[in-house]
């Protein structure tokens, strides 16, 4: 005998099977959102807001760069205030901005803010800040060796936007991690110094960045460089033509236009400079999230301008 199709049982049974299904694909669809940060293969450097809060605290590292008073203010439950670049970077030959590349000194900081590298490391900064250092701190992790390291899209302000939670005051102390010295492994393919941008001047496969502003590329130095100007053969693309002004990434279509529109081909290797290695470690993340080789010159002018022998052009 067959079955009533439309019995009040079959017609349940129907409805029970049809909302397991939709309740197996939602947690499949929820279980996809953390693997594209937690996967260290093909690591997309930027990440959302959701993204981020489906980690497990303790998965995850997030570092609020913003000055301390920010982050008093409100910053993301957990996040440790680590505000200025320069404690990671060592004055060498009267040039200073160079990235500090003292292992005992790189792990006694790190430990004590528990990051290692089992864990994910999210940055963020605030979108209006002139020098956005988080970029920096972005391609120092990557120097370090750190695999799994991304900027939060949209920055704190998009956290807030969520309707995400968050804390005021100086947070907790974070639990000391265990990285040791073995652990630090420098990745000097993310490094550009002045001897290996001038053995390759005018060569096609390199593309030289110059992501300061247009006066300081044609000479003016408000920042205390020996001299102005800039590296023989450098493009100019000011590192906030990447951003909307919001402070926004902008969409993918339009940073390629950009890149096209000064020659730029995917199968060249990047090197940015600016100042000192910050502006341009943010056209570096840039690069990175555009899927480039690229490589920042922490040095950058400060270091090319102190060395008399090098070429300059202006």
């Amino acid at each position: 005998m067959k079955h009533d199709s439309t019995s009040p049982n079959c017609i349940l049974s129907r409805k029970i099977k049809a909302g397991f299904l939709r309740v197996s694909i939602l947690t499949l669809w929820i279980m996809t959102i953390p693997q594209v940060a937690l996967s260290s293969t093909d690591f997309e450097p930027l990440i959302s807001s959701k993204q981020v809060q489906s980690l497990p605290e303790n998965e995850r590292v997030v570092i609020d760069t913003r000055p301390s008073w920010q982050y008093l203010l409100g910053h993301i439950p957990g996040a440790i205030n680590l505000n200025d670049w320069k404690k990671f970077a060592v004055r060498s030959h009267g040039v200073p901005g160079q990235i500090n590349q003292d292992k005992a000194f790189i792990v006694k900081k790190l430990r004590s803010f528990g990051i290692d590298h089992q864990k994910i490391i999210v940055i963020y900064g605030d979108l209006r800040d002139k020098w956005r250092t988080d970029g920096r701190f972005f391609w120092m992790f990557e120097f370090y060796g750190f695999k799994r390291v991304g900027l939060l899209k949209g920055g704190f302000q998009d956290w807030e936007k969520a309707g995400l939670p968050k804390e005021r005051g100086f947070g907790q102390t974070p639990r000391p991690s265990k990285l040791e010295a073995s652990n630090i492994n420098f990745n000097h393919n993310v490094l550009a110094d002045q001897s290996w941008i001038a053995s390759r001047l005018g060569s096609k496969d390199v593309a030289l960045i110059d992501n300061r502003e247009k006066y300081e590329f044609d000479g003016a130095t408000p920042y205390g460089s020996s001299k102005g100007g800039h590296i023989p053969g450098a493009l100019h693309i000011d590192w906030r033509e990447f951003f909307s002004s919001n402070g926004n990434l902008k969409p993918r279509k339009a940073l390629d236009s950009l890149l096209q529109s000064k020659g730029i081909q995917s199968s060249q290797e990047i090197v940015v400079y600016c100042t000192g290695g910050v502006r341009s470690a943010m056209a570096y993340f840039v690069f990175r999230h555009l899927g480039y080789k690229v490589r920042n010159y922490d040095g950058s002018w400060w270091d090319w301008s102190h060395n008399p022998k090098l070429p300059i052009e202006s």
